[in-house]
């Protein structure tokens, strides 16, 4: 069994199944979570052949309460150490807050938020006790500023990114490490999901490669936090953000969720 086992959620198709790849190329077997199990079974088929490692795919949920469980419990059943969990699961739906669902963006926050947390409060004991492992939590550069027409998805960006940074200090006398990573607009099916396709936001976006491997490298470093993706422009306006009026930013993110 590999030494450096990762557990990957979302892992089927985007971010996902590139840092699924990435990582099988360092030889290093899997455990895959997602939905499809159709999409599940053929990224499973496609890693081992081509790079000769063993993964373990668990079809679940994570919008359902208790799913972040049924998945570790899973991975115990099986015998499996994990070594870098990596909370890539995720989803956003564009709308007037008021207007949009109540079970919409329940879903939203159980994936963003809620099973993010869940697994690794599950297993970042271990990783304390071996004093050795890798956790990566995809946020988003939506974390730096509120959101409107996206509300719900910007403000669960927020708890990730805050969450994890908090970890950071929390887990600085080990050698366990939290890296959260910040991507701009990506060129997934993220946004034909949440509605944004033709939004002004998605007319630039990377790809999930380059994201992809951006984080997987920023994780390896234990750095606390990483851009991936994100245009020279976006990044030079961050820094300005904290001396921005909250008026001119609200106004700003507003038009950009608008279709061009």
């Amino acid at each position: 069994m590999s030494q450096y086992t990762a557990l990957i959620t979302g892992a089927s198709s985007g971010i996902g199944s590139e840092y699924a790849r990435i990582h099988a190329s360092k030889g290093d077997n899997l455990v895959l979570v997602g939905r499809n199990e159709v999409q599940l079974t053929e990224m499973k088929s496609e890693l081992e052949r081509t790079y000769k490692v063993k993964v373990t795919t668990i079809v679940q949920d994570l919008s359902e309460p208790g799913a972040a469980k049924l998945v570790y419990d899973e991975v115990k059943h099986n015998g499996i150490e994990i070594e870098y969990l990596i909370n890539n699961a995720g989803l956003g739906g564009r709308g007037i807050f008021y207007e949009r669902s109540m079970e919409e963006d329940r879903v939203m926050m159980e994936t963003n938020m809620n099973a993010l947390t869940e697994l690794t409060r599950l297993f970042l004991p271990e990783f304390v006790r071996r004093n050795h492992g890798r956790i990566l939590n995809m946020s988003s550069t939506a974390a730096l500023m509120p959101g409107p027409m996206h509300a719900v998805y910007f403000a669960t960006k927020a708890y990730v990114s805050y969450l994890s940074f908090a970890l950071v200090k929390e887990l600085e006398h080990t050698n366990v490490t939290v890296t959260a990573v910040l991507p701009g607009p990506v060129n997934t099916r993220f946004a034909e999901r949440a509605d944004m396709t033709n939004s002004v936001l998605f007319q630039h976006s990377a790809s999930p490669e380059k994201v992809a491997r951006i984080g997987y490298e920023a994780m390896i470093k234990g750095k606390r936090q990483v851009y991936a993706g994100v245009p020279l422009w976006m990044r030079l306006s961050f820094i300005f953000m904290p001396f921005t009026p909250m008026k001119t930013i609200l106004n700003l993110t507003y038009k950009m969720q608008l279709d061009k």
